[in-house]
C-alpha cells in the first residue's frame, strides 16, 4: 500500500494492510491486501501465504464482531473481475436475508463419468506440472 490514498485502515501489520472498502456491500466491508505487491493468488510467495490468510483469518471474527453481524462472505477475485491488479481479499460482514444476491452460481453436471475422469486428470497433470501433484 503506498498510501496514495486515503483509506480507513483498521489493521497494519508486516505482511498485510486492512482498511475499509469506499464503496461497502455492508458498513464493515473491509479489504485485505498483502504489503508487497502481487497482481494475483499465484504470484504470493508460499512463504507469505500462510501469514497473509492469518490475517484475513483474524479480520473474518473481527468483523461481524465488530459489527454486529452473524458471519461474512470473504472473497477474492484472481483475474477475471478483479477491479484493481493487487491481490486482495474482501471480508464482508452478513446477516442471515441481508439481501445480498449478486453471487450467482449456476450449476451444471458432467454428462458422462469419463467427462469426470478427463477434468480430474487435466487438473492433476497441471498440479504435477507445477510440482504440487500427488
Amino acid at each position: 500500500m503506498a498510501g496514495e490514498v486515503e483509506a480507513e485502515i483498521v489493521l497494519d501489520e508486516p505482511q498485510a494492510v486492512a482498511f475499509l472498502d469506499h464503496r461497502p456491500l455492508f458498513h464493515g466491508h473491509t479489504l485485505v491486501v498483502p504489503r508487497h505487491h502481487h497482481e494475483t493468488l499465484a504470484d504470493l510467495p508460499v512463504d507469505e501465504v500462510g501469514p497473509f490468510f492469518g490475517t484475513v483469518q483474524r479480520l473474518s471474527v473481527a468483523v461481524p464482531k465488530a459489527m454486529g453481524a452473524q458471519g461474512t462472505f470473504v472473497a477474492m477475485n484472481n483475474v477475471v473481475s478483479q477491479s484493481v491488479p493487487h491481490l486482495h481479499v474482501h471480508v464482508v460482514p452478513r446477516v442471515r436475508k441481508d439481501g445480498l444476491r449478486g453471487f450467482f452460481w449456476p450449476r451444471g453436471k458432467y454428462e458422462t463419468d469419463e467427462q469426470l475422469k478427463r477434468a480430474g486428470v487435466a487438473i492433476r497433470e497441471a498440479l504435477a506440472g507445477t510440482g504440487e501433484g500427488s
